[in-house]
């Protein structure tokens, strides 16, 4: 986590909003259906940013990927009344996935703060990995090398997180797996439990009720070092060197935001997201609060960028 002092551009001096800004509520677009991790993210850091900032409502745009709300963003007059979530998939996959985007994933917006880092985690059927004598990333990968094509994976569809997390994998461990999509994470999910697939790259929110039930065994979290939600359980990058994937999502404007907006909504934010109620409601998520400079989130979302292209590529996956 960086855990840098807030980016205070004008601590003591910075420009107050305008007074039309002050009076009208910030709009912030969430580009993904209410109740899942992002919007109960953003709800609550709303909730906490608006003795500083005023109101803010909660816009719930779901569709195409993400791709409707962060465009709606995009589109927005940069006076600070509009601003929105940005996601992996919305600022480093969808720009390779999608044959057309409807925005540049770079020149469009102006960062804010990073808000969340979410590990994925790589997960058996218990029953599965007893049967095969599956006990770490390891033993998948001998037993993977040693009975070519007989082990198989489920995802959320074709470009998701968990197919892209699979052909990593594959591609750094050297070893095949069939990829078998399906319509969504919770449908995916109930293909591993009940054997139907070998291992999934899940999200760790939605994978850990079934790993504390004993239903599911998380062999490794995807982020390059350990998960302080899995504390125990070691990182992929331990037997694949380098890899490294997860969910992350932050704050962003459109473009053009004045210089003392992006400082005031930072330094709003980033105390939030200081907060022990950000901590223990983040938690609950499996989810990590994590802050940063908009400078550094910029470069943050670029160097995502660059590597999902990679990533994209080695899948296959497009969407006309």
């Amino acid at each position: 986590m960086i855990q840098r002092r807030p980016f205070l551009l004008a601590a003591a001096s910075a420009l107050a909003l305008p007074a039309f800004a002050q009076q009208r509520p910030i709009r912030l677009v969430v580009p993904y259906a209410a109740g899942g991790p992002i919007d109960v993210t953003a709800r609550l850091l709303a909730e906490r940013v608006k003795d500083s900032l005023g109101t803010l409502i909660i816009d719930n745009k779901p569709g195409g990927g993400g791709n409707i709300g962060a465009d709606i963003v995009a589109k927005a007059p940069p006076d600070g009344l509009t601003i929105g979530i940005s996601a992996v998939a919305t600022h480093a996959i969808n720009p390779w996935l999608f044959a057309k985007m409807p925005y540049d994933a770079v020149k469009d917006f102006t960062p804010i703060t990073q808000m969340v880092r979410v590990p994925n985690v790589l997960v058996m059927n218990a029953e599965t990995a007893a049967r095969l004598k599956i006990n770490s990333v390891r033993d998948l990968v001998a037993y993977a090398k040693a009975n070519p094509a007989k082990l198989n994976y489920g995802s959320g569809g074709n470009g998701s997180a968990g197919h892209l997390a699979g052909e990593m994998f594959k591609s750094g461990a050297g070893i095949f797996a069939v990829h078998i999509p399906y319509n969504g994470g919770n449908p995916a999910q109930l293909a591993l439990l009940s054997g139907q697939v070998d291992f999934n790259f899940d999200n760790l929110a939605t994978a850990a009720p079934n790993i504390r039930a004993g239903k599911l065994k998380a062999l490794a979290v995807t982020t390059l070092n350990r998960s302080p939600a899995l504390p125990d359980v070691p990182p992929v990058a331990d037997t694949v060197k380098g890899f490294a994937i997860d969910t992350w999502w932050g704050l962003v404007g459109p473009a053009g935001m004045p210089a003392d907006l992006v400082a005031k909504y930072n330094a709003a934010f980033v105390a939030a997201l200081q907060s022990p109620e950000a901590r223990t409601r983040f938690g609950a998520l499996m989810a990590e609060p994590v802050w940063n400079t908009p400078q550094e989130f910029g470069r943050f979302m670029q160097s995502e960028l660059v590597k999902y292209e990679k990533v994209v590529k080695l899948s296959g996956a497009k969407v006309d």
